[in-house]
């Protein structure tokens, strides 16, 4: 897949942004409070980094956040190029976040955990822009929201690429041990990563340039 795009996510420090960057990501995920999993930072330190990493850059913040107002004053904060709602955000909710920022990329997370993954993609059409289809748990009583480690049944994320009009990334337990069988299994638009290139919590050159290698059949 030579043109697929890589998400190469929580992002802590400006070195860890370029390594991202230099191995050829796509996009920067940084990610904010959540109620559980790796990678949170503060939003200033969200907002420093974007600052001093080349402006063209398609920095995206993730939150937790389901107001529309609580999301834009963190996005006033950090100005990232785009934001990730990594829970269900009311539609309503959603709509108006669409408004006030028509310009910013939108990406919503789906946490496959059955058949109820496949319709919920449908509601997202017209109103973001991206789809992620990721592990969690949305209704436990910590939610867990992403940064597990671990895949889903791609079979539900296969079908939910072949339904929606969306870009989709895959994103959940991604290494350079399963890539190809999860471009084979899914064939979606892109990859998100995190744990997998990861050693000892901080981002690993070799590993992130080795997934890039078998990403794009290099």
């Amino acid at each position: 897949m030579p043109n697929a795009l890589v998400k190469v996510c929580c992002i802590s420090s400006f070195e860890e942004a370029i390594i991202a960057l230099d191995a050829g990501a796509d996009f920067l995920g940084l990610v904010s409070e959540m109620p559980s999993g790796p990678g949170v930072i503060p939003l200033d330190e969200i907002a420093s980094i974007v600052k001093a990493i080349p402006s063209e850059t398609k920095t995206v913040l993730l939150t937790s956040k389901q107001n529309h107002l609580d999301i834009l004053r963190q996005h006033d904060l950090v100005k990232t190029w785009g934001l990730q709602l990594v829970d269900e955000v009311p539609i309503e909710q959603l709509k108006k976040l669409r408004k006030a920022r028509p310009d910013t990329y939108l990406i919503q997370v789906i946490h496959v955990n059955g058949e109820r993954s496949i319709s919920q993609a449908w509601i997202y059409e017209g109103l973001v822009d991206m789809l992620l289809l990721d592990s969690g748990n949305p209704g436990a009583e910590i939610k867990t929201l992403g940064g597990t480690g671990n895949t889903h049944d791609w079979n539900i994320s296969q079908q939910i690429c072949e339904l929606t009009r969306l870009p989709v990334l895959l994103a959940g337990g991604l290494t350079a041990d399963n890539i190809h069988l999860a471009k084979n299994a899914v064939n979606p638009g892109g990859f998100d990563l995190c744990s997998g290139v990861r050693t000892g919590g901080s981002l690993d050159k070799k590993k992130l340039e080795l997934f890039m290698s078998l990403v794009h059949d290099r």
